[in-house]
């Protein structure tokens, strides 16, 4: 089974919960916006979920967080072949400043012709109930316990 690990950074504006998604990078989500967003996030195998976790949010987002400062918000299985780990923490981040890390992909299909593009393109702060609409189906559970979350520790 594939395992990723990733952080759902949260902060507070005019009293309402923002989450910070990013769009997903790349041909094939260029034109997509509902169901095309994630949390920054990515697979590992050897290392532990919280270092992959940081690490990943680095090259994804090229903002820095220390394992200290994030809780386990919850693992949920993906299909049968993946379970992503979530972490949490409040942060606040200016969200177009995000410098994403690349790859390189035949772009157009059989045209023998390698182009980069950044693994993800933008980042945005969304309420929860935007959030749920915009990030992809199978991490919706992640907004949820993030609800629960801040439900007990308020």
């Amino acid at each position: 089974m594939k395992r990723s690990a990733g952080i759902l950074v949260y902060r507070l504006r005019n009293n309402k919960v923002e989450v910070f998604l990013e769009h997903m990078g790349g041909p094939y989500w260029q034109k997509k916006d509902e169901g095309a967003w994630s949390i920054p996030k990515g697979e590992y195998i050897e290392e532990q979920a919280i270092e992959a976790a940081v690490r990943e949010f680095k090259e994804e987002t090229g903002f820095e967080l220390k394992k200290e400062s994030l809780d386990f918000l919850a693992s949920i299985k993906q299909g049968s072949q993946k379970l992503v780990t979530a972490f949490v923490t409040c942060h606040d981040f200016d969200e177009k400043a995000i410098k994403s890390n690349m790859f390189e992909m035949e772009w157009p299909p059989k045209s023998g012709k390698m182009v980069e593009f950044p693994e993800m393109d933008c980042a945005e702060w969304f309420q929860i109930n935007d959030a749920k609409k915009k990030i992809l189906k199978g991490q919706i559970p992640f907004l949820e316990k993030l609800e629960k979350y801040l439900k007990n520790t308020r």
